[in-house]
């Protein structure tokens, strides 16, 4: 097991007493579960949790005067999306036993693939007059854990707006368009969007009921799903470098587009299929729907 070494004295483990994350449901909160298999890119996460810190002992083990500002914060990181940033921090100048609540709020368009959770308590500002052994520069991490929430769903992962078409460049009556850019090597949260012209009712109401879909409802999201397959798939075989044997970041459209290739056509080899697509582009679109299972609704 290794252990990080600090360059200044750390209090002991016990000094923060912190309760587990909780996600907040519609019927209330449940313990922050392993995985969300129900989770797509329209579902914003509320979590919540407490800390108890023991302020004096935390300065007494450090070396820190008692003046001295610590803070409690929270940081979170998408690899799906390779995005991060804070999500609630908060200021500890007063002697005694603290708690403190965090309610936080993440949006869905943000995360993806494994959702870390950083809690740290770190010196607020830096000691310019500290003790030799004592921590100094702001932001020196005294306590910290990580807890971890993995993202998957059988929706396709990637984000989405709904808009007016008639305000772009695409068809006015066309009802949704994906959208692909950048290199294999990019992450996918970037590389990819899929647009829903808000004109056709049908198709955006399909998205709107997407937690709680009506057959007809599952019905367009069927065939958007089928649609953006076909889009992804073949856009994968036009890329040279788009092979078995590729090794792509985790979270990037390559390893996305590697993923997909591995659900729709298992023991199948990638360059049979890119054959297949030249060849026979027709039989190819029938494989294409038989794998995605078009129109199989349940």
């Amino acid at each position: 097991m290794t252990r990080r070494v600090l360059p200044y004295r750390a209090p002991t483990e016990d000094v923060v007493v912190s309760e587990p994350w909780r996600l907040m449901v519609e019927d209330g909160e449940v313990s922050l579960p392993e995985a969300l298999p129900d989770w797509d890119y329209q579902m914003d996460l509320h979590l919540r949790r407490a800390l108890r810190v023991d302020l004096d002992r935390v300065r007494r083990q450090t070396g820190l005067p008692e003046s001295a500002a610590l803070m409690l914060s929270v940081v979170w990181t998408a690899t799906g999306s390779n995005l991060s940033g804070p999500a609630q921090h908060v200021r500890l100048s007063e002697s005694g036993t603290r708690t403190v609540e965090f309610d936080v709020r993440l949006r869905g368009a943000d995360l993806g693939g494994l959702l870390l959770l950083d809690t740290a308590l770190v010196l607020a500002e830096r000691m310019a007059d500290a003790r030799p052994s004592a921590p100094r520069r702001a932001g020196s991490v005294l306590w910290s854990d990580r807890e971890t929430l993995r993202l998957q769903g059988d929706a396709p992962q990637f984000p989405m707006a709904v808009i007016d078409f008639a305000r772009t460049s695409f068809p006015d009556n066309a009802a949704w368009h994906l959208q692909i850019s950048g290199g294999l090597e990019s992450a996918t949260m970037g590389a990819l969007l899929l647009l829903v012209n808000e004109q056709n009712t049908v198709t955006a109401t399909a998205f709107q009921n997407a937690a709680r879909p009506r057959p007809v409802d599952r019905i367009v999201l069927s065939a958007v799903y089928a649609d953006a397959a076909r889009i992804m798939v073949e856009h994968a075989l036009t890329q040279d470098d788009f092979a078995e044997d590729a090794d792509f970041p985790d979270g990037s459209l390559g390893s996305t587009l590697l993923s997909l290739f591995d659900q729709l056509f298992p023991d199948q080899s990638i360059t049979d299929i890119r054959l297949r697509h030249r060849q026979s582009p027709a039989l190819f679109s029938s494989d294409l729907q038989a794998a995605v299972k078009i129109f199989e609704v349940s």
